[in-house]
């Protein structure tokens, strides 16, 4: 009997089918970014679509979020804060929490992110027949639901 490896399994020429297809999603993803002005490093952006998601969240909960030491954190919050990025409040209940806030500008740099992530995407799909893109959008709303915990007739929308 052969060895269970998971939804990916055995199957080389699946597991290279997704690693191809997410390299491409990745690579427009970057590509969006990179054009961005200002140009947005990686965790820059990152840090900005968390506390887009939540705005009001204090640092130590960013930086559990983004996976990183508070310290580093906080260094990337200051960038963000001297950029024009991110605003700084002292907490409701807690004067002594700062909550973070993004401003009108970074608002707009994500909205425009977004477009542009669209738009590249788009240019994609519309070369795609329209049963390979019905069944990639079927797809990846499943994927989607599946990675994050969330049950299937949720909205995913990120950044």
């Amino acid at each position: 009997m052969g060895e269970h490896h998971g939804p990916v399994g055995p199957d080389p020429m699946r597991a290279a089918a997704l690693d191809d297809a997410a390299q491409a999603l990745l690579a427009t993803w970057e590509s969006a970014r990179e054009g961005s002005t200002p140009r947005l490093s990686a965790a820059q952006l990152s840090a900005l679509i968390v506390v887009g998601k939540d705005e009001g969240i204090n640092l130590r909960t960013l930086a559990g979020r983004l996976r990183m030491i508070l310290s580093s954190a906080s260094r990337l919050c200051d960038r963000l804060v001297a950029a024009g990025l991110v605003e700084r409040v002292p907490g409701r209940v807690d004067r002594r929490e700062i909550a973070l806030f993004l401003t009108p500008y970074s608002r707009q740099l994500l909205e425009e992110l977004r477009a542009s992530r669209l738009a590249m995407l788009g240019a994609v799909l519309d070369r795609m027949s329209p049963a390979g893109r019905a069944a990639l959008v079927r797809g990846l709303t499943e994927f989607a639901h599946a990675a994050t915990g969330q049950p299937a007739d949720a909205a995913v929308r990120t950044a």
